[in-house]
């Protein structure tokens, strides 16, 4: 069995949604410390998409540890407004085994670039009304640098290459698919 599982059985092929959570869970390599109690704790990639409501506390305690003294978040939320029309709710849809993937390269990358020791990304599919999380990214580190740069490459870098599109449902009963400008397969304008 692989250090990487993922949960996708439960997927209701009519409507490409998940009906129950699926967890991507993975241990990243990381080198031996020199604190015993390092040795003891493995690192944690943890994935998830799920149309159920993202609960800040629950990612948030995904990536404590006792060796780590930061604990930084990113939580991206539904506005209400976008371009002078009034948003009621989003719709995401995501290529989830592309996605995963993208979001395994990113931890990845995460892990090269800075010390941290626990990566959490959750990401809701579906609706997501006004005021809920779309994504919450939580990173632990043993400092506050690393963390907070962590998490401010994360979310870059998913807006940039992972296939995720979002859908804005609009007051007036119409709605509009967001191009995404920060993608990079999107052309120029």
């Amino acid at each position: 069995m692989s250090s990487l599982e993922i949960n996708s059985s439960s997927f209701n092929r009519e409507m490409k949604l998940p009906l129950s959570p699926p967890l991507v869970e993975g241990s990243a390599q990381e080198p031996l410390g020199e604190d015993l109690n390092e040795v003891e704790e493995k690192s944690k990639d943890i994935i998830k998409f799920t149309t159920e409501k993202l609960s800040i506390d629950e990612v948030s305690q995904l990536v404590i540890s006792p060796l780590c003294g930061a604990l930084s978040l990113f939580v991206g939320t539904t506005r209400n407004n976008s371009e002078g029309k009034k948003v009621i709710s989003l719709e995401y849809e995501a290529y989830l085994p592309m996605a995963e993937n993208e979001i395994r390269k990113i931890c990845s990358d995460i892990r090269q670039k800075w010390p941290v020791k626990h990566i959490a990304v959750f990401h809701r599919l579906g609706l997501v009304p006004v005021s809920e999380a779309s994504i919450i990214i939580a990173v632990s580190s043993a400092h506050r640098a690393s963390s907070l740069q962590a998490v401010s490459y994360a979310i870059d870098t998913l807006k940039a290459k992972v296939p995720i599109w979002k859908k804005e449902m609009y007051e007036e009963s119409s709605s509009s698919w967001k191009r995404n400008k920060e993608c990079f397969w999107a052309t120029g304008d």
